[in-house]
Order: C-alpha cells, then structure tokens, then sequence
C-alpha cells in the first residue's frame, strides 16, 4: 500500500473494480481508515450510478459508484468501478468529491474503458496510479487552488451536493451483520431442528425399551414374590405340603 507523512484531510482513498482494489493510497502509515474500504465495497451495488457518502466517527467516506448503464456495450466492466476517498468530516463534502470527479476523469484517461477489461485486472493491477492518487489527495486536501478546482468539478459534475446521500456506517454494517448473524441463526436452527427430531425418536425408541425392561422386570419380581409368598405357607421349594394335602384328599 502506497503511503506518505503528508498532512491532508483527505485520509485514504482507491479505485476499485467491485471488491478488488486496483490502486489506492493513504496519508498517514497509523491510519485504521484503509480497512473501512474493504468493509464498504462488498455493500456497494453497481446496478445504478450512486454518490453516496457514509458517516463513522470523525471521518466520512465518499464515495462514486459506476454502473453499466453509463457506458456503452463495448465497455461494460467500467461500469463496476468505484471511486473512494475517506476524509475528516470537518472537510465537507463538496471538495471530496470534486476530488473524485477528478480522479474519474484522471484514471479512465490513462485506462481507456474502451480497451481495458477491468474485470480482468488483478488486486493492485493499476498500482501505478498510486502516486497520481498521492498527488492530487495532497493538492486537493491543502493547496488552495486544488480546493477551488474541486468546488468548479463538483460544481460541473455533481447537480447538488446536498442531494448525495449520506448514511451511518454503523447502520449499514450493523444491518448487514443482522442479516448475516439471522441467516447464520435460520440455518442452525434449521440444522438443530432435525437433530432434535432424530434426537427425539432415538430418545423415544430408548425409554419405550427401558419401560420395556422394567416391566418384565417387575413381573419377574412380582412373580418371583408370589412364589416366595405360598412357598413359605406351602413349604419351600416344591411347595410340599400344599401339594401333599392335596393328594392326601384325593
């Protein structure tokens, strides 16, 4: 990951195709703020063009999603990019994207999407624009001119500012966490559901033998009691003198 000690409020930005980074690069090597990248780019869908801009803690991350409709038939994979910058709330919303117009424009002209399949590029296959990032993420987060030439950009590009959306990370990851976490729960309980039941019938198929057992026990005892009972009137073991009278009477 391409980085610099240049003090600027835009943090970290990149170009990514769906999921996989094609350049990116930082301001500051302490800076966590790369690692939000790879938490929002799965939840960004490409099936229309978004501006969108997401809210965590002191930062924001803007951010300009491409869909297939703005380009011809010929250029379709330009349609899964993505342009991302992460920077302090306290820099608004107006420069960063107009720093994101520009990095658009910078980037499709040295990557014809006429001839370049970015669908085919792999993680860091356009690290050589690192340093074009590095360039324009110092110009336009300190330099004054950088900062007007983001305001005419977004100006230019961007019908209203005020109309980009803007929701809390929290919220989104939260909610797709929760939606993870209930299919994960659905499945388990699904899964645990059956085990229950095979768990049950084998419980079931094992008490109706053990009560089995004990009954036949039980009358075993039960007859076994009887005989103990008559032999100690009758004379144990053959029960001689119940028997005897008897035959003596016949």
């Amino acid at each position: 990951m391409a980085s610099a000690s240049s003090s600027t409020p835009l943090l970290y930005s990149c170009i990514a195709y769906h999921t996989t980074i094609l350049t990116e690069h930082t301001t500051s090597a302490s800076s966590q703020t790369s690692s939000l990248a790879s938490l929002i780019l799965p939840k960004i869908p490409h099936s229309t063009p978004q501006k969108l801009t997401y809210t965590h803690n002191q930062n924001f991350i803007h951010y300009i999603a491409e869909a297939p409709s703005d380009y011809p038939s010929h250029s379709p994979t330009a349609g899964g990019l993505t342009y991302l910058v992460i920077a302090s709330s306290s820099f608004g919303r107006r420069i960063p994207f107009g720093y994101l117009v520009e990095i658009k424009k910078q980037f499709l002209a040295r990557y014809d999407p006429h001839s370049t399949d970015f669908a085919a590029m792999p993680p860091y296959g356009a690290a050589d624009f690192n340093s074009q990032l590095k360039k324009l993420m110092v110009a336009y987060g300190t330099t004054e001119g950088g900062k007007q030439d983001a305001i005419a950009n977004t100006q230019q590009e961007i019908d209203n500012v005020r109309g980009i959306m803007t929701e809390n990370i929290e919220r989104v990851l939260e909610r797709g966490e929760r939606i993870d976490l209930l299919v994960d729960k659905t499945d388990r309980l699904g899964v645990g559901a059956h085990d229950f039941r095979v768990r049950s019938r084998g419980l079931k198929r094992k008490m109706w033998w053990k009560n089995m057992k004990l009954m036949v026990l039980l009358g075993v005892v039960i007859v076994f009691l009887v005989y103990l009972f008559v032999g100690f009137g009758c004379g144990l073991p053959g029960w001689s003198r119940c028997v005897g009278s008897s035959k003596s009477k016949d």
